[in-house]
C-alpha cells in the first residue's frame, strides 16, 4: 500500500500511482475515512481528480476540499476490487458514500433451524445466523394468515421458548396442540427428528417447491377415499384447499422455474429510492425498499452495483437467486455477476429485461418505487422540525433577515415557444398551499427569461393593485382587508412572499429581480435554482451558492421547483390539447364553436370523430347530412 501526504498538495507523486485495479481511501484531517471507490486502474482513476478541479461536481469538490491525504491498496482482480470496496464501506461508513437504508422495517416469515425444535414467527431487524428467511412483506398480518393456513398441514411450533417450556413442564400443549395446528413436541407427540422433518417441508414449500406436497396429499386423499376413509379423506380435501388458498395470496407472475429478484430505481439528483421483488416459483413472495442520499455522484448504474454488493455480500447461498433483473446494468457487470455467483455458489444471471413478462413485471417494480420516493418525500416534508430547519437553513445561505414562511416558485413551459404558460406555487411554512396556486397564459415569444420577467411583473402589480384597493394602512377596515369579508376567503394576489424562486439559474433570476425593481419592491428575496447542478443562484451574483447535498433547505427548494414544473407542464398539456382539437375542427367551414363542443362532448376527442362515419356523426344534435360529409370529408383529408 503507498500513501500520499497531506494538505490540498496532498496529490501525489507523477507516476507513483500504479496502472492496475485496486481500491482508493480518501481522509480528512483526523485520519477519518470519508470515500472509498474502487477502480481498473488507480493511476486514470485518481488522476482525474486531481487535473482540473473546478470541473468536477460540486460534490466531488466538497469531498476533496474536505479531503487531506489518500492512500490505495492494490488488488489481482476486478471481483477482489469490488469485494475489498464492500469491506471497506462497511468498516470505514464513510460519508462521501452512497448508504442505503430500509424505508420502513419490513417483517419476514422466519424458521429458527438453529433450534432444536424450530418455531415459526415474524421477525424484524437483523438476520440471525441458522434462521431461514421468507419474505419480506409489507404487513405483518399477512405472514400470519399464511402461517395460519399452513399450519394445517405442517403443524410446526410457534409459541415463545416460555410457553413451550410451561407447556413441557405440566404435560400439556397449548390450545393449537388441541386443534392440530401444532404437532405438540413439548409433550413428546412427535419426537424431535419428526418435528425438525415438518419444519424442512414448510420451508420447502415456502421456497417455492409447492407442487410435490399437494401432489402428495391428493394422493393420499384418493386412497382414504377408496379405503372409505372419508373422515379422513375431507381432512385431506382441507388441507390441500388450505394450501392452494396461502398460494393464491401469492401472485403468479413468472413461469414456475422463475427464480430472481427484480429490482428497480427511481431518483432525483438529491435520493433514490430502490424497490425489489422477489420472485421464487414465479410467484411473489415478498416486497422490499430502499431510500439513499446522493451524497456521491452516481449514474444508475453504479447505483444499482452499490446496492447488489449492500444487498447481497452477507446473503446467505439458498437465498439467493439464479436471476437478478436490474433496471440498469453495472459498470462492471461482469466482475459484479461473478461475485454474486461466487456468494451463492452457483451460476447467477445479471441482466436488464428487454421483452415480455419480466419487462412486464421491471415496469410495475419501477411504478412502486417511483411511489415509494414520493412517499418518502410527503413524511419527509410532513414533519414540522424537519420544516423548520430547512427554512433557517434557506434563510442562512440567502442571507435573509428571517425565514421565508411563505416562498413562490416560478417556472416557464412550452414547446419550441408555442402555448407558452407558466405556473406559480405557494409553500407555507414549508408545506404545499395548493388553493394559492395560480397559472399563466404568457403573452411574449421571447424565450424563458423574458417569460420569467413577465410574470414576475403581472404577479407583483396584481399584488400593488390589492395592496392599494384594500388600504394596507387601515388593517382594522374590512374593506380594507387582505381577507375579503364577502367570501371569508383571501383576495387574489393579496398576499406577498418572503422568497420567490425561479426555476433556472442566474440570467432567470436577474430577470426576476429586475421586475421587482421596476415596480419598487424591494422586500422580496430573489433566488434562481438550476436543475442541472441543484445549484442556487443569486441576482447578480457570477457564482453560484452551494447548499450542502444533504441538507433539508436545499431539499425543500427542490420540492418547491419541481412542484412548480409539474403544475405548469400540466396546463400547458392540456392548453396544447385544446389548441390541437380547435385547430382540427377550424378547418371545418360553416361550423361554429357551439356545434364544434357538441361534436367534441359527443365523440371525446377529434381522433374519435375522424374515425366516426357519416352516420355516426348525423346522431350529433345539430348535425344535419350534409354538414356531416363535410365534417368528415375535411377531417379524413387532413389525415391523409
Amino acid at each position: 500500500m503507498r500513501s500520499a501526504g497531506s494538505s490540498l498538495s496532498f496529490r501525489p507523486r507523477p507516476g507513483s500511482i500504479p496502472d492496475s485495479p485496486g481500491v482508493y481511501r480518501f481522509r480528512d484531517g483526523h485520519g477519518r475515512v470519508i470515500y472509498v471507490g474502487k477502480a481498473k486502474s488507480l493511476r486514470q482513476r485518481l488522476n482525474s481528480y486531481f487535473t482540473d478541479i473546478s470541473a468536477l461536481h460540486p460534490r466531488t469538490q466538497s469531498m476533496l476540499n474536505t479531503a487531506t491525504g489518500v492512500d490505495w491498496t492494490v488488488v489481482g482482480t476486478e471481483v477482489e476490487a469490488l469485494q475489498l470496496e464492500y469491506s471497506w464501506i462497511k468498516e470505514f461508513d464513510p460519508r462521501f458514500n452512497v448508504k442505503y437504508r430500509d424505508d420502513k422495517s419490513y417483517p419476514y416469515l422466519a424458521v429458527t433451524m438453529g433450534e432444536d425444535f424450530p418455531r415459526v414467527q415474524v421477525m424484524r431487524g437483523a438476520k440471525r445466523k441458522g434462521t431461514r428467511y421468507f419474505g419480506p412483506y409489507s404487513h405483518a398480518w399477512a405472514i400470519r394468515e399464511t402461517v395460519d393456513l399452513l399450519l394445517r398441514v405442517f403443524p410446526v411450533r410457534t409459541c415463545s421458548a416460555g410457553v413451550f417450556k410451561r407447556a413441557g413442564q405440566i404435560g400439556r400443549p397449548c390450545l393449537l396442540g388441541y386443534i392440530d395446528k401444532c404437532s405438540a413436541p413439548c409433550v413428546g407427540r412427535v419426537t424431535p427428528e419428526e418435528h425438525r422433518a415438518l419444519a424442512e417441508d414448510f420451508c420447502d414449500f415456502m421456497a417455492g417447491n409447492t407442487s410435490r406436497f399437494i401432489r402428495r396429499l391428493e394422493k393420499e386423499m384418493r386412497e382414504a377415499a377408496s379405503e372409505q376413509e372419508y373422515e379422513r379423506a375431507a381432512r385431506l380435501r382441507d388441507d390441500i384447499q388450505a394450501l392452494q388458498r396461502a398460494l393464491e395470496k401469492q401472485a403468479v407472475v413468472l413461469g414456475e422455474a422463475t427464480d430472481a429478484d427484480v429490482i428497480a430505481l427511481a431518483e432525483d439528483p438529491l435520493e433514490a429510492a430502490v424497490q425489489v421483488f422477489y420472485v421464487r416459483g414465479g410467484r411473489i413472495r415478498g416486497q422490499r425498499g430502499w431510500v439513499v442520499d446522493k451524497v456521491e455522484e452516481a449514474s444508475p448504474g453504479e447505483l444499482v452495483e452499490q446496492f447488489l454488493l449492500q444487498m447481497y455480500a452477507e446473503a446467505s447461498p439458498e437465498s439467493m437467486p439464479r436471476e437478478v433483473l436490474v433496471a440498469a446494468l453495472p459498470p462492471d457487470a461482469e466482475a459484479v455477476t461473478e461475485l454474486l455467483s461466487e456468494q451463492r455458489r452457483a451460476r447467477v444471471e445479471v441482466r436488464v429485461p428487454q421483452r415480455g413478462d419480466k419487462k412486464a413485471l421491471m415496469e410495475t417494480v419501477e411504478r412502486n418505487a417511483k411511489e415509494s420516493l414520493a412517499q418518502h418525500k410527503i413524511r419527509r416534508a410532513g414533519d414540522l422540525t424537519t420544516r423548520s430547519k430547512a427554512l433557517q437553513e434557506i434563510a442562512d445561505a440567502l442571507d435573509l433577515d428571517q425565514a421565508p414562511l411563505r416562498v413562490e416558485c416560478y417556472d416557464v413551459s412550452h414547446l419550441q415557444g408555442e402555448n407558452v404558460v407558466a405556473s406559480m406555487v405557494v409553500f407555507e411554512d414549508g408545506l404545499a398551499r395548493k388553493s394559492e396556486y395560480r397559472r399563466f397564459a404568457v403573452k411574449t415569444k421571447e424565450g424563458d427569461v423574458a417569460s420569467i420577467h413577465e410574470v414576475i411583473m403581472r404577479r407583483f402589480r396584481r399584488y400593488l393593485e390589492e395592496r392599494s384597493a384594500t388600504g394596507e394602512l387601515a388593517p382594522d377596515d374590512d374593506a380594507h382587508s387582505p381577507i375579503d369579508p364577502e367570501t371569508g376567503k383571501p383576495r387574489k394576489f393579496a398576499y406577498p412572499p418572503n422568497l420567490v424562486v425561479v426555476d433556472g439559474a442566474g440570467p432567470q433570476a436577474a430577470a426576476a429581480q429586475r421586475a421587482l425593481d421596476e415596480l419598487g419592491i424591494d422586500d422580496v428575496a430573489v433566488c434562481g435554482l438550476a436543475k442541472r447542478l441543484e445549484e442556487v443562484w443569486l441576482p447578480g451574483d457570477d457564482q453560484p451558492v452551494i447548499m450542502p447535498r444533504s441538507s433539508e433547505g436545499l431539499y425543500l427548494l427542490q420540492r418547491v421547483r419541481d412542484e412548480a414544473h409539474r403544475f405548469a407542464i400540466t396546463y400547458h398539456r392540456s392548453k396544447r390539447s385544446k389548441t390541437v382539437k380547435e385547430s382540427a375542427l377550424d378547418s371545418v367551414p360553416g361550423l361554429g364553436p357551439a356545434r364544434r363542443q357538441a361534436l367534441l362532448r359527443h365523440f371525446g376527442s377529434v381522433k374519435k370523430l375522424r374515425e366516426a362515419t357519416v352516420a355516426e356523426i348525423c346522431q350529433v344534435p345539430g348535425i344535419g347530412p350534409s354538414t356531416a360529409e363535410v365534417i368528415a370529408s375535411t377531417l379524413k383529408g387532413e389525415s391523409s
